[in-house]
């Protein structure tokens, strides 16, 4: 929480896109860790079979944030400015923070926190990030700065897939305490589970991000009032999670509203039911591993997401303008800034006329749209198929793990002691000699 804390606080008083981009990585990091641990402190302390109840809950919480999030952030960047979008975090830090340190009174672990620090796989760590952002830069530049099979596209597309390699390598035969034990590979559920989760990280988060880029684009709806059409999807998350393709411009707003209830309450029946599969499909203690990298999956299939619709969108955009003839010089000011289009004065200098103009967001924009959300349907229909080959069943009464429910004892002592045993476990795994 004081990394998230530190990241937003710096976020809100950069100067820069590097210092942004910097400041938001830090911030990433910590909200990261509290999604991560929040799902971990679940299974630690709530019996498997009623895990899935208390996993609903706290995915609608989150869904809550999602919901709500937009449309403050709306308002703020329209009536104030775009760093209250991150200092209006602090307090809610703040008061979270108070509340932990209450209700989750967490005892101090024996060991040294240097010796700890020690057994941490920092060489994974370095492969994961250099892996991924090699990916993401080409996915992000192709087609848009570069050419597809130009050399500064293809050498880092090629160089992240070679550290890809090189991690799984690494994790498998090298490391001590890995990041990601290959071993929970063997489990076809847990497999299953990582590319639902990757698929529902995609389309999440591209219709996150462009669903109000369409009402704002297309239709010419302000940020805030593009913010409240996103409560539809996110609402029926907190709905779904606790119980259990293209849109033209002559849509209806009714039959939108309905479209995005159903994306929502997609999304919100994977959150919990993944969680419990891929944790109920392993040993306990590779509960937090399973758990956290089913977090990391989905978030790297919304991180991916985000340049492969950019770069959908945007080619479309381009070959429409190119087709009515229009130059590199007048297509990449409306790329980089689509509501010029809707700016009389600006289509103007841009020798755009009105019709255009008004072809170009009814027609263009809405292919690019268009794209983008069929290849979020093929990425559900992925996800579908696996889950449907995947042993996504009923828990076993085997495992229903009756000996973590909390009788007598309180909820602190119960998951202190887990801890405990969690740490005496990796000590002696590999070999550290300090003392848990």
């Amino acid at each position: 929480m004081t990394v998230y804390f530190v990241g937003n606080l710096a976020a809100g008083f950069s100067n820069s896109i590097i210092q942004l981009i910097v400041c938001r990585g830090i911030a990433g990091a910590g909200g990261g860790g509290i999604s991560s641990m929040l799902q971990i402190m679940i299974s630690d302390i709530v019996p498997l079979r009623e895990r899935g109840k208390y996993v609903g809950i706290s995915a609608g919480v989150i869904a809550l944030g999602y919901a709500f999030g937009p449309i403050i952030g709306g308002v703020l960047a329209e009536k104030a400015s775009w760093r209250w979008c991150f200092w209006v975090t602090l307090p809610l830090s703040v008061v979270a923070t108070i509340m932990a340190m209450i209700f989750a009174p967490f005892k101090p672990m024996s060991g040294g926190i240097v010796q700890k620090l020690k057994i941490i796989d920092y060489p994974g760590i370095v492969l994961t990030l250099g892996g991924c952002t090699l990916i993401m830069l080409p996915l992000i530049w192709g087609g848009i700065t570069y050419p597809w099979n130009s050399v500064i596209v293809l050498a880092p597309l090629c160089c992240g897939v070679f550290v890809v390699v090189l991690f799984c390598l690494w994790e498998w035969k090298v490391a001590k305490l890995p990041i990601v034990p290959m071993h929970i590979f063997k489990h076809v559920t847990v497999v299953g589970v990582y590319i639902c989760m990757f698929a529902n990280g995609f389309v999440f988060f591209s219709a996150l991000y462009y669903l109000p880029l369409f009402f704002q684009v297309v239709l010419g709806y302000s940020p805030t009032y593009s913010g409240t059409f996103l409560l539809p999807v996110v609402m029926s998350q907190v709905v779904s999670s606790l119980t259990a393709a293209s849109i033209a411009q002559s849509t209806s707003k009714a039959v939108m509203v309905v479209l995005m209830l159903l994306t929502g309450f997609g999304n919100g029946m994977t959150m919990q039911t993944t969680t419990v599969a891929a944790q109920a499909s392993v040993a306990r203690k590779d509960m937090s591993i399973v758990t956290a990298v089913r977090n990391f999956v989905r978030m790297l299939g919304g991180a991916i997401a985000l340049p492969v619709a950019s770069s959908l969108l945007n080619n479309a955009i381009r070959d429409f303008m190119k087709n009515l003839g229009f130059p590199s010089s007048t297509i990449s000011p409306v790329i980089d800034k689509p509501s010029l289009l809707n700016n009389p004065s600006a289509i103007s200098s841009l020798s755009i006329s009105p019709s255009q103009a008004a072809d170009i967001l009814s027609k263009g924009y809405t292919k690019g749209f268009r794209d983008v959300f069929l290849l979020n349907a093929a990425m559900s229909a992925t996800a579908t198929l696996m889950h449907k080959e995947s042993s996504f069943g009923a828990v076993s009464s085997e495992i229903s793990m009756k000996a973590f429910r909390p009788k007598k004892q309180t909820l602190n002592m119960i998951y202190t002691k887990l801890m405990y045993d969690d740490w005496l476990q990796v000590a002696n795994e590999s070999g550290s000699e300090f003392q848990c």
